[in-house]
């Protein structure tokens, strides 16, 4: 059976951009404007306070490890709180190589840090963000503190392979931090679907054979649930309705291979489980807002 987070983190193309250490002594805080980018952080040494715009506050201690999939606002300090200095987060990526360093510049400092951020490449990448959390802190993170070592030091590299190593290390990292996400705290969405084993039987069936001419009814056959339990708890826990979520996931296929595929109409529409060209083109154009022929040109011209 296909594992719907895997499938999903594929096809979002997550690609490494930005990492570094930093550290604070003292007093200190940082204010960091929105960035809409996936942030990540594992603290090393010591804790810090980090309060994410719509979240509750939280002390991170050494072992944490934060995921924002879409970076809101947020500020960042000592536990002892100080007036923040604002930070442009686009800016932090043209500074040198090496820590950066808040509060007390002298002295060992009493925490430190590595994070980064990356994008998703994906065109539909803002929709599937949207079902996951937008905050996941996960405590004693030991395996996701040294996947980020292992992709801060691939990044500090110039070897051959670097950047195929780098989708790799960024792809797991973010396989890792979702599943050991508490998907019981998780707000509806993908994670809370897949926690929930009748639910994710349907999800994981959808992804197996998307081009099966499923129906609520069988889906909820194949989650050997009644047709409105099943629809109610799917709404309740992935927070789309069940075909709504397949016709958005069969979108997210066809995007993908219209733009890295030379396939024709009739040979997607097929892979995803249209019956005919025309069909499909109707459905993708209301999806994607352009019909899926000027899709795939503008892919081309993009990436030519």
């Amino acid at each position: 059976m296909r594992d719907p987070l895997s499938d999903i983190i594929a096809l979002l193309k997550p690609r490494a951009i930005f990492s570094k250490g930093i550290s604070g002594a003292g007093r200190w805080a940082v204010r960091y404007a929105p960035f809409g980018q996936p942030g990540f952080c594992a603290v090393t040494k010591g804790r810090c306070r980090l309060a994410v715009d719509g979240e509750e506050p939280v002390i991170l201690e050494e072992g944490d490890f934060v995921l924002l999939p879409a970076t809101p606002a947020f500020t960042m300090g000592s536990t002892d709180q100080a007036p923040p200095v604002s930070i442009d987060p686009k800016a932090m990526a043209t500074e040198a190589d090496g820590e950066t360093r808040h509060g007390r510049q002298e002295g060992e400092p009493d925490m430190r840090q590595f994070g980064g951020y990356f994008s998703f490449e994906a065109p539909d990448a803002a929709l599937f963000v949207s079902l996951l959390p937008s905050m996941i802190h996960v405590r004693g993170a030991t395996r996701l503190t040294q996947l980020v070592y292992l992709l801060g030091d691939e990044a500090g590299r110039a070897d051959v392979g670097r950047a195929l190593i780098l989708e790799r290390y960024v792809e797991i990292l973010l396989i890792e931090a979702l599943r050991s996400a508490p998907a019981d705290q998780a707000p509806p969405g993908l994670l809370r679907g897949l926690a929930e084993p009748r639910i994710a039987l349907a999800l994981k069936a959808m992804h197996a054979e998307v081009a099966q001419s499923w129906t609520v009814e069988a889906l909820a056959h194949h989650a050997a649930m009644s047709r409105s339990a099943f629809f109610d708890r799917f709404l309740q826990t992935v927070g789309m309705r069940p075909m709504e979520y397949l016709t958005t996931w069969r979108m997210t296929l066809a995007k993908d291979l219209l733009q890295r595929q030379n396939l024709s109409l009739d040979a997607v529409a097929e892979k995803v489980g249209y019956g005919s060209a025309s069909t499909f083109s109707t459905a993708f154009s209301r999806h994607a807002g352009v019909p899926p022929g000027r899709f795939a040109r503008a892919g081309q011209i993009g990436t030519g």
